[in-house]
């Protein structure tokens, strides 16, 4: 089969294609674990991690891709739960311990054991990847492949984020940065929260405006103050300047999310700047969001498919992943992009 891997640590400044197509064999599905011949795959900020080395895969040559859309072609011996044929998503989560403490109380995405689809084991940027039967999802009817792909990653952490902000419908809600899952999070959040305004702050005036045509009530630079301030902010930035300037957007006792596995080592050092009295004060808070469980993607799923939600994508070939990932890391983004295994 023909997949596009990873297969050394690089930046993309010096190489700007950083995935090479390559064969493989097609995997033989063991056991509980079923063989999906992908359709659609959407690219997702995390791979630009795993390329450059900010959570690098454990061996390569690698198959990144964790928001996977295919069919059932083959299962393993004890597999019963999809019939062949049936469709599935595969996210994130590749596995967890299902053991400790943290899978026991429903919070697998913190299993000192938990293995990433696409890092830790192939995923989908592949004409086949194989996983477990119990971390595949049955796609809803009235999602296609494509628009239910960036549902399976920037959907569900999103939806994840929007949780952990604890707001409630009449809430002010902030996003910075408005890519993939900022944008499902807006949709998310009026559907949940239909009486809450949504505040966006991005440098690029294109996203912004994409974001008042979602609905946002305002939208600005990121550096830029909101005319009120707001209950919570997600951040899904890969670096630290929005961070720090949305603290100053917070309500006393508000919450600033960070929706991001990783960030660029670049600006660490503006961590040094953050201002206890005006940023921090007053019950602030600061939380981190690791991974997702397999409940978050299935709420997601579900929510998705109630509300009519469906991404604004870009689509590309598998072939084409380099430009796709190019495009992510030099920001040029409208919704989500997503590749197309059919077209190459």
């Amino acid at each position: 089969m023909k997949v596009m891997a990873i297969q050394k640590i690089v930046r993309l400044e010096d190489n700007p294609n950083p995935l090479n197509l390559i064969e493989m064999p097609i995997p033989r599905p063991k056991n509980d674990e079923i063989l999906i011949q992908v359709k659609a795959c959407g690219v997702c900020h995390t791979e630009l991690d795993e390329i450059e080395g900010r959570t690098p895969p454990p061996f390569f040559p690698v198959v990144p891709g964790h928001q996977v859309v295919g069919k059932v072609v083959e299962r393993g011996d004890s597999a019963n739960r999809f019939a062949i044929g049936d469709r599935v998503g595969v996210a994130w989560i590749f596995s967890a311990c299902g053991k400790c403490e943290f899978c026991l109380r429903g919070e697998e995405n913190l299993c000192p054991e938990f293995k990433a689809t696409g890092r830790d084991a192939h995923g989908g940027y592949a004409e086949y990847m194989v996983v477990k039967e119990g971390f595949a999802y049955p796609i809803p009817e009235t999602l296609d492949d494509f628009q239910a792909a960036p549902l399976l990653c920037a959907g569900a952490i999103g939806y994840r984020s929007l949780k952990l902000t604890q707001i409630q419908d009449g809430m002010r809600l902030g996003l910075t940065g408005f890519g993939a899952s900022a944008h499902l999070v807006l949709m998310m959040a009026k559907a949940l929260y239909p009486k809450t305004d949504i505040y966006v702050f991005s440098r690029s005036e294109s996203e912004q405006q994409f974001a008042l045509q979602l609905g946002a009530v305002w939208a600005g630079d990121i550096s830029a103050r909101a005319p009120k301030l707001i209950h919570a902010i997600i951040d899904t930035t890969p670096v630290w300047k929005p961070v720090l300037e949305g603290m100053h957007n917070l309500l006393p006792g508000g919450r600033m999310v960070i929706n991001a596995i990783r960030k660029e080592s670049n600006d660490r050092e503006l961590l040094a700047e953050l201002d206890y009295p005006s940023q921090l004060w007053m019950e602030k808070e600061i939380k981190s969001v690791a991974n997702v469980t397999r409940k978050d993607v299935e709420a997601c799923l579900t929510l998705a498919a109630q509300s009519g939600i469906k991404p604004e994508i870009q689509v590309y070939s598998l072939t084409q992943a380099n430009q796709a990932l190019w495009e992510l890391k030099n920001r040029k983004i409208r919704g989500a992009k997503v590749l197309d295994l059919s077209l190459d």
